[in-house]
């Protein structure tokens, strides 16, 4: 049940429930038990460092895109530290190999530039394949869709070249269940198969949604567990979604009602600042006590207060008209939402709060004009 003094606090507001949070972190621990493989927090989804040390003691590390997240995992939990980018900076390439255990190449391009200092450092390090095996509809997070920049497909493979190579990468699932990364597995090992044998670690990616309900989390682990024993390598995954779903939620305020054809409530929160997912999958975001257009008696638009015209977030019902003032909770919002924000017009960024186990409210981070204009010249 939603904590009733997060509609007190300053808006906009981020608000992670700790509670909420454990009881994600203690599947993904039982999965990775009965499993025998590794869990790594994906950080592009989920970034807020605060509650590191406490993800630290379910999941065995971190997983980055670039230095930044390396260093930020390395430093905030520690375990172990992985990184994947479609390509590395030649300036950072160096730092990376110093504090990130595996390292992992999106081409043979990029593995034959970086080989010799990566195999001087002592780390491991692997490769992405695209096994070209499209099983979800948005285009926009499709990593096999035609023409992918990601992972190297089996026409591009280059055996001659996987000296210094013990691992081998592959992320091709959004929000998708057990069924997705069966039939995507069955895809990598007709087209990769031969090459499995070879390999000491193999990582499973991300996409995986094994904290929701309705996950088939014995099929995942029976899946984990033939491919461990065929082929003798350990597996990893590495969700981002997984560990904070439904986790967290942002707390917005009505600051006006505008009429022309329909009601639109103006808030203090904006999909184009705040959420941008909203825009870009694009989806309608659960709210807290609310019904779908003309399910309850009053129906709004809710929409940011931004000069965006598409800065609109859904159409919901109430069961009470909407007026300025009024505290409403977008559900499910610790995921893809601190780790996208961004301060268009000049808008500012939501507080972080952090709602202990132990009932303890904090706001543990507040933001302001230095924050807009620091990122600024």
């Amino acid at each position: 049940m939603m904590d009733p003094r997060i509609f007190a606090l300053p808006t906009p507001c981020y608000v992670v429930d700790e509670e909420l949070l454990i009881k994600n972190l203690e599947i993904l621990r039982d999965t990775a038990r009965r499993a025998g493989c590794k869990i790594l927090l994906a950080q592009k989804a989920f970034s807020m460092f605060a509650v590191y040390p406490m993800i630290g003691q379910y999941l065995d590390g971190t997983t980055a895109s670039g230095l930044f997240e390396a260093k930020l995992g390395h430093e905030e939990m520690g375990g172990e530290t992985h990184i994947f980018s479609a390509a590395y900076l030649e300036n950072n390439f160096e730092e990376i190999l110093r504090i990130c255990d595996h390292i992992i190449f999106n081409s043979f391009h990029q593995w034959e530039k970086y080989k010799r200092k990566s195999l001087a450092s002592g780390k491991s390090f692997g490769i992405r394949i695209n096994p070209d095996h499209s099983t979800q509809e948005h285009g926009i997070y499709d990593p096999c869709a035609p023409g992918s920049r990601l992972g190297v497909t089996i026409q591009n493979f280059r055996p001659d070249l996987l000296e210094g190579i013990e691992g081998l990468h592959f992320h091709t699932l959004c929000e998708q269940s057990s069924d997705a990364l069966i039939e995507t597995l069955a895809a990598v090992e007709d087209k990769f198969g031969a090459f499995l044998p070879r390999m000491k670690w193999v990582n499973f990616g991300g996409g995986h949604h094994i904290t929701r309900p309705d996950y088939d989390r014995d099929a995942l682990i029976a899946c984990i567990r033939r491919f461990q024993e065929k082929y003798g390598a350990e597996v990893y995954l590495e969700p981002g979604e997984a560990v904070a779903l439904n986790a967290g939620f942002l707390v917005t305020s009505v600051l006006d009602i505008v009429k022309n054809g329909v009601e639109t409530a103006l808030l203090d929160a904006s999909a184009a600042c705040h959420m941008p997912d909203v825009i870009e999958m694009p989806y309608r975001p659960p709210l807290y006590e609310s019904g779908k257009a003309g399910e309850k008696a009053y129906t709004y638009r809710l929409a940011g207060a931004t000069c965006l015209a598409g800065d609109v977030i859904g159409d919901y019902s109430f069961d009470q008209p909407l007026k300025p003032g009024d505290r409403l909770a977008f559900c499910d919002m610790a995921i893809y939402s601190m780790v996208k924000n961004n301060t268009f017009n000049g808008i500012c960024l939501p507080s972080i709060a952090l709602r202990r186990q132990t009932g303890e409210l904090t706001v543990i981070r507040s933001f302001g004009y230095a924050d807009f204009k620091n990122r600024l010249s």
